[in-house]
């Protein structure tokens, strides 16, 4: 179908209209606000990330993405990837150095469409995306299909997605595949990357996925900087990111860095990246208000971004 058919066509077509309103799948893929309307208040996805091992609070980093399930997917995979370890290594097989996470993209992509577009929509609990420092969680309300098994998505297997009016549309626009291949992709990934094989289990009525991160590479104090194979980001592109979707206090700032307290390293980098006007004021004309934050300016983005290229 074309670009320029009646919007009515469309949904037609792919089943989203009952007695020539849209039902659920329509409102979740295409409608404004869909979360206002009761039965779909719980549709949201609740994104976590942990600076150990355990579900403890404070929740130093917490984001609930409401939306379509587009909206939902792509904001909660931009959450994780910003959190996760990037390493970029050196551009000794070709103009571009590789670019290399402790998680692959394409899995924690995997995981977190799987979750949206298979949950049990009427269940009154979230999906819910934890990231731990060993290890990323999701938990998504339901079960599996009565002829699947937890053993069985390490393997080939047939697609039975749960919402398939739901798994049409994201498929059509290439968030998903129709193969049942998903699960078994993950596993290729991570035997790939060199991290254990992802784990499934069914626990308290939530289908729950866990993926290992991969182990940081401890550097040699005494290593020439020009030798290393991949090293960390630099603190200043940590800062910048940790910014990067919301205005963020000093303390704040740490906390993502995975600080306790905030250095003087801290706040001498964040003296510079004002100075380079990569990053600006929230109050202006408050420098010194306890409630100042940060927030990052168009130069700042696209400092991000050529720095990501390289």
């Amino acid at each position: 179908m074309s670009e320029d058919e009646p919007v009515v066509k469309v949904l037609t077509h792919l089943n989203l209209l009952d007695n020539g309103n849209p039902n659920n799948a329509a409102v979740l893929l295409f409608g404004t606000r869909p979360q206002r309307f009761r039965h779909l208040i719980s549709s949201e996805v609740k994104c976590m990330h942990f600076h150990g091992l355990q579900k403890l609070k404070p929740i130093p980093s917490y984001q609930i993405y409401k939306g379509t399930v587009f909206d939902m997917v792509d904001q909660s995979i931009d959450f994780v990837m910003s959190k996760l370890n990037r390493f970029v290594g050196t551009r000794s097989k070709g103009p571009q150095a590789p670019v290399e996470y402790d998680i692959p993209q394409e899995v924690v992509s995997e995981g977190i469409v799987n979750a949206v577009a298979h949950r049990d929509y009427t269940s009154g609990a979230s999906v819910e995306i934890m990231l731990f420092a060993d290890r990323l969680e999701i938990w998504n309300p339901g079960t599996l299909p009565p002829s699947l098994t937890i053993e069985s998505l390490s393997k080939p297997h047939p697609s039975l997605p749960a919402n398939p009016l739901l798994a049409d549309p994201l498929f059509l626009t290439k968030y998903i595949e129709k193969a049942g291949s998903g699960t078994v992709d993950m596993v290729e990934q991570c035997r790939r990357a060199g991290i254990n094989a992802p784990q499934f289990r069914l626990e308290n009525g939530f289908f729950i996925l866990t993926v290992w991160r991969k182990k940081v590479p401890v550097q040699p104090e005494s290593q020439p900087e020009s030798q290393p194979e991949s090293q960390p980001e630099s603190l200043d592109i940590r800062v910048l990111k940790a910014i990067e979707y919301a205005p963020s206090g000093k303390a704040d700032i740490s906390g993502e860095l995975g600080q306790k307290t905030v250095s003087g390293q801290l706040n001498k980098v964040i003296r510079e990246l004002l100075t380079k006007q990569l990053i600006e004021y929230t109050l202006p004309d408050k420098p010194n208000s306890r409630l100042q934050k940060y927030r990052l300016t168009k130069k700042g983005a696209d400092f991000i971004k050529t720095e990501s290229g390289k």
